[in-house]
Formats: structure tokens, sequence, C-alpha cells
């Protein structure tokens, strides 16, 4: 039996985010209801997780130092990472250590904060289908990737970012330099280093969300959400659906492939794997430890969303990743470079039928940063994507 004490009590079950944007802001609202006392920690003040957890701490999460200074002082039962700009080595030490449990591990922490770690985890260890990839530390090191057997049309990427940045399309010779320099601004610590890779032509790419959680005796079981669809513009999801209608032997393969991977990386917790599929054949893309933003659809479509489902099973408590009716997801960008921007619409947005809405509470709008997101649920996927997009359509960010 599992036992929780009582937030802001000597008893009280304590766990800190690493990163709390509107992910880990979901994930913090989760573990709010089952009683846990949350700390939400970013690299910038009041952060969307912040808003909402019993504690917020502020620090440069990839500074070796600082990180183990804030963990040795605050004792959480449990250290959850929520971004990839981290001090992992340290969280590793940290876990050798007997100091905290990190989610779903350590190692699995390092393996998947930058595209590196994972991709020859996927494979070369692993020996999953991956597109063809080369690794490249220079301008030049990545033409001469291309021109010896990437070819064109080919994808790039800083080894670590998140949501897309970074990330574009190669096309031909005149775009690599551009690509390149894209990298490098769009990576969340400066590596100097990417990946290229040659281009699958694919039919759909879907995220497939994996669950470890543990079972009535006491074992790890897997657990699999239905597959979700989503639109990618430059790397960055702008709409995602669940269910995505998928050839079975597709669904069995990319639920082959993600676990192995899960399995490999242990722990426990909810992860997204990405994969490309074209007709029955499935190709390894990408894998994260925690809630997918693409996952963001959950929210109306299942009876436990991505963040209960994660909030539970690192508590080490039964999951169900039942669907309760198809759904979609919207997003809703910024549109304007501002500090503490209003939103117009949003009543409108609410009159689409059967829809609800996200504003996540970030303190600085971006023209291209994700604000907020609009749900809808509906009997069929096609319905829920434009109803989807209409509500979201509806919500004007401004200046104030």
């Amino acid at each position: 039996m599992t036992t929780f004490g009582t937030p802001l009590s000597p008893h009280a079950t304590k766990v800190m985010l690493l990163g709390s944007g509107e992910l880990g802001k979901e994930v913090l609202i989760a573990l709010q209801r089952l009683g846990v006392e949350t700390i939400a920690v970013d690299r910038y003040e009041n952060a969307p997780g912040q808003q909402v957890a019993h504690h917020s701490r502020t620090i440069t999460m990839s500074d070796p130092a600082q990180l183990k200074a804030l963990i040795e002082a605050e004792k959480p039962h449990l250290v959850v990472p929520e971004i990839e700009a981290i001090a992992t080595p340290m969280l590793e030490e940290l876990e050798a250590a007997g100091t905290v449990r990190v989610i779903p591990t350590a190692r699995a922490a390092r393996l998947t904060m930058d595209r590196e770690g994972i991709r020859v985890l996927a494979a070369e260890t692993l020996g999953l289908p991956t597109s063809p990839y080369q690794f490249c530390n220079s301008l030049e090191e990545l033409q001469a990737a291309i021109d010896a057997g990437i070819g064109y049309p080919c994808i790039v990427k800083p080894v670590m970012s998140s949501s897309g940045k970074g990330q574009s399309k190669i096309d031909g010779p005149d775009d690599v330099k551009k690509a390149w320099d894209y990298a490098m601004a769009g990576g969340r610590v400066s590596h100097g280093r990417v990946i290229v890779e040659g281009f699958i032509d694919f039919d759909y790419e879907i995220t497939q969300l994996t669950v470890r959680a543990v079972g009535a005796d006491g074992q790890i079981e897997t657990h699999f959400c239905d597959p979700i669809g989503h639109v990618q513009v430059s790397g960055d999801y702008v709409e995602s659906w669940q269910p995505h209608p998928m050839h079975p032997a597709a669904l069995e393969k990319s639920r082959q492939i993600a676990k192995a991977v899960t399995d490999n990386l242990g722990g426990q917790g909810l992860f997204g794997v990405e994969l490309f599929v074209k007709g029955q054949d499935v190709w390894f893309s990408e894998v994260s430890p925690r809630p997918h933003d693409t996952g963001l659809v959950t929210l109306c479509t299942q009876n436990q969303s991505e963040f209960e489902l994660h909030a539970r099973a690192i508590l080490g408590l039964p999951v169900d990743t039942s669907l309760r009716n198809p759904g979609a997801s919207a997003v809703i960008y910024g549109g304007v470079e501002a500090v503490g921007i209003v939103f117009d619409g949003v009543d409108e947005a609410l009159r689409v039928p059967n829809t609800d809405l996200r504003l996540f509470g970030k303190p600085e709008s971006f023209t291209k940063r994700r604000m907020g997101v609009a749900l809808a649920r509906a009997q069929d996927v096609d319905t829920a994507r434009d109803n989807a997009k209409l509500a979201a359509s509806k919500v004007k960010p401004r200046k104030a």
C-alpha cells in the first residue's frame, strides 16, 4: 500500500519538477489532486507551473552546482525532469548517492536530453529502424555528410532542443548554411553539434504515448494510449488528434518499438514515442521521458490525461489509458512580441460546440510562442479537428 502525507506537513510527499511550462503545469495540477506537495523549478520567474505549485524556485538548471544545492535544500522524494536543458550528470550523481529518485531514471534523463544519446541507443544498441543519420560538428561536416550519402531532402536538428526549435528541412545546397545557423540559434544549450537525417517518405507520423506503471503484483507493466496523429510546421506541433487510424500491423510495430525503447530506459512514468509510418512500415524518430506536447489532446479524449497518467505512474499508482471519445487540439500562438498580453475572443471560442481552452499564463509572448491550446471532443476526429481549429482561431492575443 502506498502512503501519502499531507502537503506542507512534515510527512508530505514532495515532488520537484525541473521545468514548469504548460506541460509541467498540468502534471503539477494532477499531482496536487493526489495530495502531493509540489516544487516548480524553471529558468525564469512566473513560469506557468510556478503559478500553481506549492513552491516556486528559479535557477539555471543546466548549472550542476545550482541544481545540486536546490535538490539538497528541498529534499524532494522525486525529481521529475520536464525539459532537456538540465545538468543530467549531476542527477546521475545524486541518484547514485541515494539523495533522490529521478523520473524515470537519471540515465534515461541523460540519454534523452539530447538526440545523439537516444538515436544511438535506438539504432545501434536496439537495432530499431530509423532514418539514416549522421552527427556533425561544423557546417563543413554537415555539407560532407549530405554529399556522402544522406542526400537531399534532409532534416537538420540541434542535438538538444525542444518543440522543434532549430529544426529545418534542406531541399538543396542553397539551404545548408541557413539550416546550420538556424540550428545553432535554436538549441537549448549551445553544443555546436547537429544531427542530419535522411528524409523518410512517410504517410504520417504519430505519437505513441507509453506508460510504465506498477501492476497489482508489484511488477512494472507497459500500457499504451491510442495513437495520436499530428501536424508539424518547422518541427513544431500545431494540431493533434486522437485516435489516429492505423493499419493493425503498423500499430503493433509501433508498440513493439515503443516498448523496446522504454524497457531499455526503465523506471516509471509516461513516455512520448514519436514514429514515422508508411503503410505497414514504422520507423523510430524520438522519445521524451515525459508528457508530450501533442498529447495535450488527451485532456479531452482519455479517462486519464497523459498528465494524470504520468503523475499516477511515478507515484506507483494504477493507470487507465482508455479512450473516452475522439478529440483534437489546435495551438494558439502569441502573434505579438509583448509582456503580459491579453486575450480577446475567449467567449466566442468556447461557443464552438464541445470545446475547451487552456491559456498557459506565460508571462511573455513571442510571435510563434505557444500561448494556449484549443481542445474539442466529437463523435469523429474530423469534426473534432475542425472545431478545435475554429475555436483556436477565435482567440486573439494582443498587447495590453
